[in-house]
């Protein structure tokens, strides 16, 4: 069961896989809760939530209310692990443990950048890295995985869509489209497929030369200075589509998307395709779930035509 990480009350800034963790009594070792959690911060109301929410049932942990320049996320030197952090106060003794839960090392530093931007001023954006989103390889960062660390010596981190058929698309295309998609890639575990891999521009471009079919579902979706003309070829099509999907702003939107369904924050979005709650809960989930509401709708439309 997964739930959606963005249904509060407030705007949701960022949000990224996290656990709690807490100091042992009379000592200076901090133990690592094994519940799956995440870090989530809002705002609400201009005033910044920083929450730990329980990915499992939804329940908030933890919801502080911080002012700009309060509290910073540092990592704890002395954690042989490597992946404990303190949310530390400038007004204030308190400390708050978590440890990072994401089955990738790989942007362990910048969900915490990001976070400790956001938390000296609510008003920035986030910068991600965009050499974070193409990894050659996760053998080396997946080691850790998201098994809980042992104790810690310690001293004193889409919008909804209302048509679920784009415009000028019909069902069966769409249908079509979304198996073929699906198709691209086996659906290994989580740690092993990346949104960008399964998008890549090699896959796409088979993906166009061999269903030339589909490509008028995908014009609406173009840039106006894009649009191909009535007398285009079919090979001219393709060229656009590949400069489309070669472009910055197409490889920053699936590296954006592959980031926010490993962070379980995409429950309301993945809802609004019609896809259950677990679609939200990484990519491999995501790209089966659509592969199984294809499926689902080809036997249908079969059952259609037998009655």
């Amino acid at each position: 069961m997964s739930v959606d990480l963005t249904s509060t009350s407030g705007r949701t800034i960022l949000a990224f896989k996290a656990g709690r963790a807490f100091r042992r009594a009379g000592t200076n070792f901090v133990d690592a809760s094994p519940t799956k959690g995440a870090i989530v911060l809002t705002n609400e109301d201009g005033l910044i939530h920083f929450m730990w929410k329980d990915r499992t049932t939804g329940e908030v942990g933890e919801d502080l209310i911080l002012f700009p320049g309060d509290a910073k996320l540092e990592k704890v030197s002395q954690s042989s692990w490597g992946r404990t952090y303190v949310l530390k106060f400038e007004s204030s003794d308190q400390k708050h443990f978590f440890w990072l839960q994401d089955s990738s090392t790989r942007r362990d530093e910048e969900f915490v950048t990001n976070l400790n931007r956001t938390l000296a001023d609510p008003n920035i954006i986030a910068i991600w890295d965009m050499r974070n989103i193409y990894p050659a390889s996760e053998a080396s960062t997946s080691a850790a995985g998201t098994s809980t660390p042992q104790a810690s010596t310690v001293q004193p981190i889409v919008p909804a869509t209302s048509d679920l058929t784009p415009t000028g698309t019909t069902p069966e295309q769409f249908a079509q489209l979304r198996g073929i998609v699906s198709s691209m890639s086996g659906f290994a575990g989580e740690d092993e497929l990346w949104l960008t891999d399964v998008l890549s521009s090699q896959n796409l471009l088979q993906l166009f030369q061999s269903h030339p079919e589909l490509l008028p579902a995908l014009f609406p979706h173009l840039p106006p200075e894009l649009m191909p003309s009535s007398d285009a070829t079919p090979q001219q099509v393709v060229e656009i589509l590949q400069r489309t999907t070669n472009s910055p702003p197409f490889r920053s939107a699936v590296a954006q998307l592959d980031r926010a369904l490993r962070t379980g924050a995409l429950g309301e979005f993945v809802r609004s395709l019609g896809l259950p709650e677990s679609a939200a809960t990484g990519v491999g989930a995501f790209l089966a779930a659509i592969a199984e509401q294809a499926r689902q709708e080809g036997s249908s439309e079969e059952q259609m035509e037998e009655d």
